[in-house]
């Protein structure tokens, strides 16, 4: 099935030069997308230990094999870890280390581990957006100081040659993406183990993919999202429904939810930032869900650099049909046995709360593949400066639609002694769905009510 371009959204409104932060590009950088550099900007060449191989355009549809409903097999499924970091040894690994990593192994000592396995720089995207990126490097200057973007109509990966923490932030929020439709779990599990698990049913669409919809009427639009609680029975029929733009200072998100209780449709402001999230008892903000999303307003992000870390990837163990929930969710952490860490460039980026803003984590530390500009893990500090939560996206490859996702996305609370876990779905209807064809109508406030019916 043919797939079209993700539109990140473009600006309306004319901004005066003084506010542009303008990105210089030399021609020569532009020309190194797609030669020493991979098209959407990561190092083509692999590090000098051999430990990194060079990117040879990810894997197609070739790599596995198409099981029932949706479902792909394993392509490393033959493959066993090459060794493992436990707390007893992690001193040895500690430059290919994040804190957070670290603060684990100590938290969980006796329990923690990272099974590390060859790497395999899976990830590859369609033509179309090779060109795209190419086309339009250089063009997408940051304004507001980083706030906003302008310049970037309706594009992926707005600056694939980044020099700033803020721009690194902006490939995550423009990466390449598709219309889904999902089925996946929540779950919240105690210092103890016990857990209750909250299923999700979930829709995106991209204006630009979505036949009936003008995007040149809403151009700074950059998705429709809406999550409908399907169970536990006492949640059910709850429903979210937001409309996200790409420049939330000039047009802020707007969000509704549906009570099925009540049976009433109602504003929802508190969905942005660290508002709670979906029925997360606390455990996660609404900015954490994707491993971090929204405006980026509210934090000066600093780009650290780009090191090597072991890192969750190529998380196949995860998306397997036989795989149950209680498989993978223990106590303190997922169980290290269906996990997979491999070494990978990423890079860091360090945001600090500005002065005159508030959220509850002071500062983020976000540590993003090259070859995705998905956020693999993210560090959050409290506002006493001490490591609170540790986040891990843990990607698999799409290989038949080229297309890097979560297997299941945790945040650790390393205070409370528990964490949430999101995104699997191996237990649910189906894999998630990339042919998926949405409307408008399914994501206006009206439709809320018969979205919601139990």
């Amino acid at each position: 099935m043919q797939k079209t371009l993700l539109g990140a959204g473009g600006l309306a409104i004319s901004l005066l030069a003084s506010s542009v932060m303008a990105q210089t590009l030399t021609q020569a950088e532009i020309d190194s997308l797609g030669n020493s550099l991979t098209p959407i900007g990561a190092e083509k060449a692999g590090n000098a230990a051999g430990t990194i191989p060079e990117w040879t355009g990810g894997i197609g549809p070739d790599a596995g094999q198409d099981l029932a409903d949706g479902f792909s097999s394993n392509p490393f499924a033959d493959e066993q870890p090459e060794f493992v970091i436990t707390a007893q040894n992690y001193q040895e690994y500690s430059d290919n280390l994040t804190p957070g990593q670290i603060a684990l192994f100590e938290r969980y000592p006796e329990t923690f581990q990272m099974p590390v396995y060859k790497s395999h720089r899976t990830v590859g995207y369609p033509q179309a957006v090779y060109d795209q990126v190419k086309a339009t490097a250089g063009e997408a200057k940051l304004v507001n100081g980083g706030d906003g973007i302008d310049n970037f109509s309706h594009g992926t990966f707005a600056f694939p040659i980044p020099k700033s923490g803020a721009e690194v932030v902006w490939n995550h929020n423009t990466r390449y993406r598709i219309n889904t439709k999902r089925w996946y779990m929540q779950a919240m599990p105690q210092t103890n183990g016990s857990y209750t698990l909250i299923k999700l049913e979930e829709e995106v669409g991209y204006p630009q993919q979505m036949d009936d919809v003008d995007e040149s009427t809403i151009p700074n639009t950059l998705l429709f999202f809406k999550q409908r609680v399907n169970a536990p029975s006492r949640l059910a029929g709850n429903v979210l429904l937001v409309h996200d733009t790409l420049d939330q200072l000039k047009e802020p998100r707007m969000a509704w939810v549906y009570n099925a209780g009540q049976r009433r449709v109602r504003r929802a402001p508190q969905v942005a930032y660290d508002g709670p999230g979906t029925a997360s008892d606390g455990m996660r903000t609404s900015d954490n869900f994707a491993m971090y999303n929204g405006a980026p307003d509210r934090y000066d992000w600093k780009l650290v650099g780009k090191k090597e870390i072991f890192v969750p990837y190529n998380s196949y163990k995860m998306t397997q049909r036989e795989v149950k929930y209680d498989d993978v969710l223990k106590a303190g952490h997922i169980n290290p046995e269906h996990t997979r860490f491999e070494l990978h460039r990423v890079w860091e980026v360090q945001g600090n709360v500005k002065a005159g803003q508030r959220h509850i984590y002071a500062q983020r530390n976000f540590f993003m593949d090259e070859d995705s500009w998905m956020i693999n893990l993210a560090d959050h500090y409290d506002g006493r400066g001490t490591l609170w939560r540790v986040g891990e996206g843990h990607i698999a490859f799409n290989y038949n639609v080229k297309l890097p996702g979560y297997a299941i996305e945790t945040l650790y609370d390393l205070l409370a002694g528990r964490y949430i876990a999101l995104g699997m779905y191996t237990e649910e209807v189906s894999a998630p769905q990339f042919d998926f064809q949405p409307t408008y109508n399914q994501f206006t406030p009206a439709a809320l009510r018969a979205s919601g019916v139990r």
